[in-house]
């Protein structure tokens, strides 16, 4: 082979091995990693398995967290990384992997983030690191879960629309996915759960004398809302962000009082007392937090303007189904009616507001038992009529749901599909008996823990009420399902008709059952009818009841039923950075308060040998007032008058207290008192003050018990130095919660 051969080959060869590395490995490609903000929820992608990027301080936007290690996937995937450790409020990469629900998640306090517990819920996540491994590459966009409902027929392909608020690629077709925008934001969108059997009771088509099969599935769009809202087109971009849930969901009470820190709801459906570890670091509130001093930038949910807008739009109206619809209708337009017999379209008139006198979300749950009959269930039904009729339904009043109980729970229609006593009365008419036992326990957990969500309407501003009307007696227990319901604030009526008699009483699955379910054992919260055919002469005694706002006590919760005065030493000892810590501390407290001067109020005094009072209750009456008038109180410094400060306390504060408030005072000192602090505490103990006391470094340990509340273990609590405050925070709130919730009943 001649030399120009040989050259030619090996140019050859140079040329076909060009672009790969020996072994033939390729360069690895460099992975493209979407940002998001940090609102944005595990729940909301519909992938299994992606990588992200986080802003830099998630944290001060306190987006709510749920579980530990593993979460629920409505919480905010940047929050949940900077608890596990993932990241730092600098932001980052993080990895998310998706997996099944769990029945419980347990929140704790880490790096920052108090994240919350949560019985149960569909789906979760973890996160981990975002350094992919070697050989695996990540989407570079994300695949969104639909933002808007669609009307999905069994067998049949279906083609979700993907929501619009971000680019992202085009979804796949897929399998009905389990994770749907959480039950707070204001774009509703209706779950699509797997199951292995299908079924559609929530939301059952009901035809006159006919029950359709649950293996005959249909999901219907809800009739409150359209493929595109008309809320949508009207609202701004920016403000059709996806909102936090309201409610603390780590709490089992239901409140309503600033928005901005409403419950759960919870939440939805989530509202436990905080898991209260004392060896859980927290550190807590930080100043930062407060930077724009404006309580209505930290407002998530809708005012009642727009709350009306949106009902005005499609909450009460329901479009005509698109086999009926006129030919210049577009798709925007199409939907279902609410029962499936109305299938013209209807024009929209001006919204009844109601009384507002009876502000109320009443949830009404019907007996549909086969014990009950056709006949007394028409009377039922008419009886819910006349309800409807006198209470005067509007969105400035009372709104109205009903829930028809058997074997199981079944929504009729939510606190917002209806919004005037005329819609009301031709939809209760239309109602189908279920049939099945009377299980009542079954309904108060379903209320509970589905039916008062913003989803379905619940408003956060308007007391919960839940009506039961129950044919003889229930065939399962009530207790604790109303027990957890009375803990999440929701006033429990009952309506007996035709109760047990003498001889019935040993059939009675439970005995006591009302005195057990109610709000109150004190008779206002129960009517016994003697006769079915005397139902309706219950009507006007029922309405007056529950509109009676001022004795509906189970609104009242352990965060927004309070007054709470703070006593802080401020002598020399305890110094400038010290005393810093200590207001850290309280504002960490405070923090979890309901504040307005209807709910949960705070007082602080300053003590050396005089007394300073820094503010008095009701002075600051929205959360970002009140942190930052914590925030600008100066350190004093001088000796040690505990037992004066107490006094002071009781005078200046607590002489000025609602009668409706629990009278709370926690005493932080750092050293023994120069005078006697035993007179003092007796005589606010007398007064009916829980006082809690918390002693740091030379506290006397006999002086912290004389003033505590009995027990002692669970009112006074010692510290070897100031920076180990925070460790009590979850503690004493949840020993405030406890106290609250055992509370007796009569």
């Amino acid at each position: 082979m001649s030399k120009a051969t040989l050259t030619t080959v090996f140019i050859a060869f140079l040329l076909t091995s060009s672009g790969a590395k020996p072994n033939g490995k390729n360069k690895k490609p460099k992975q493209a990693v979407p940002a998001i903000e940090c609102d944005m929820r595990a729940g909301k992608i519909s992938l299994s398995e992606f990588i992200v990027k986080c802003p830099a301080n998630c944290r001060e936007t306190k987006e709510k967290v749920y579980g530990t290690g593993v979460f629920a996937s409505i919480s905010s995937i940047c929050n949940a990384a900077i608890h596990s450790g993932v990241i730092t409020n600098s932001g980052g990469k993080v990895i998310v992997m998706k997996m099944a629900g769990q029945a419980i998640y347990k929140g704790s306090l880490a790096n920052g983030v108090r994240s919350l517990s949560l019985p149960n819920w569909r789906e979760s996540f973890s996160v981990s690191v975002g350094k992919p491994k070697q050989g695996v590459t990540y989407p570079s966009t994300l695949v969104f879960v639909p933002s808007r409902p669609t009307t999905v027929k069994t067998g049949e392909p279906k083609d979700l629309p993907y929501s619009t608020v971000s680019p992202v690629t085009e979804a796949p077709e897929a399998e009905p996915s389990s994770t749907a925008a959480p039950p707070t934001t204001t774009h509703v969108t209706i779950p699509i759960t797997t199951s292995a059997k299908p079924r559609a009771t929530v939301h059952k088509v009901r035809e006159a004398g006919v029950h359709r099969s649950e293996t005959s599935v249909t999901i219907r769009r809800q009739p409150h809302a359209s493929s595109a809202s008309a809320f949508s087109r009207v609202q701004p971009q920016s403000e059709r962000k996806q909102h936090t849930a309201q409610s603390n969901p780590a709490f089992a009470r239901r409140d309503w009082s600033h928005p901005a820190y409403a419950r759960p709801d919870w939440f939805s459906g989530t509202r436990r007392p905080t898991d209260s570890s004392p060896s859980v670091p927290n550190t807590g509130y930080k100043w930062s937090r407060m930077s724009t001093g404006d309580p209505a930038a930290l407002d998530p949910r809708p005012d009642n303007t727009e709350y009306e807008h949106w009902l005005y739009n499609f909450g009460q109206y329901s479009p005509a189904p698109e086999e009926h619809k006129p030919p210049s209708e577009t798709s925007h337009t199409r939907g279902f009616s609410a029962q499936g017999h109305d299938l013209t379209a209807r024009v929209p008139e001006l919204m009844s507001q109601g009384d507002p006198n009876c502000k109320v979300d009443i949830a009404f749950l019907m007996d549909g038992s086969w014990s009950i009959g056709k006949r007394r269930f028409k009377i039922q039904k008419d009886f819910l009529v006349d309800v409807s009729q006198v209470i005067n339904v509007g969105v400035a009043g009372p709104m109205m749901g009903i829930i028809q109980y058997g074997d199981d729970p079944v929504t009729e229609f939510s606190l917002k599909q209806f919004s005037s006593s005329k819609d009301l009365k031709p939809a209760i008419s239309k109602i189908v008996q279920k049939g099945g036992l009377s299980n009542v326990g079954k309904a108060l957990s379903y209320i509970n823990q589905h039916f008062f969500s913003d989803a379905n309407g619940n408003r956060g501003g308007a007391p919960n009420v839940a009506v039961v009307l129950v044919d003889g007696w229930p065939t399962d227990k009530v207790e604790e399902a109303s027990r957890l319901a009375r803990e999440s604030g929701i006033n429990i009526f009952f309506v007996t008709i035709e109760g047990p008699d003498e001889n019935e009483k040993q059939n009675v699955v439970e005995t006591n059952f009302v005195d057990k379910a109610v709000c109150r054992t004190n008779g206002f919260f129960s009517l016994p009818i003697k006769s079915w055919f005397a139902l309706r002469k219950a009507v006007q005694p029922l309405v007056k009841q529950v509109c009676d706002t001022d004795r509906l006590v189970c609104s009242k919760t352990c965060l927004n039923a309070n007054d709470i005065a703070f006593v802080i030493d401020g002598s020399s000892s305890v110094g400038t950075g010290n005393f810093r810590t200590v207001l850290q501390f309280v504002a960490n407290v405070t923090q979890e308060f309901e504040i307005s001067d209807t709910d949960t109020r705070v007082g602080i005094v300053q003590y050396t040998y005089e007394q300073r009072l820094e503010f008095a209750f009701g002075q600051h009456n929205n959360k970002a007032d009140l942190l930052n008038a914590i925030k600008r109180i100066n350190y004093w410094s001088g000796g040690t008058s505990t037992g004066a400060a107490i006094t002071f306390a009781a005078d200046q504060l607590f002489s000025k207290s609602k009668p409706n408030k629990r009278k709370i005072m926690i005493v932080i000192t750092d050293g023994r008192s120069y005078d006697d602090v035993r007179a003092p505490a007796l005589a606010v103990h007398r007064k009916g003050v829980i006082a809690y006391s918390i002693g740091i470094a030379w506290a006397a340990q006999d002086e912290l018990e004389y003033i505590a509340t009995d027990p002692d273990r669970d009112h006074s609590f010692f510290v070897d130095e100031f920076d180990n405050l925070y460790k009590y925070v979850s503690k004493i709130i949840h020993n405030i919660c406890n106290e609250f919730n055992s509370q007796p009943r009569n």
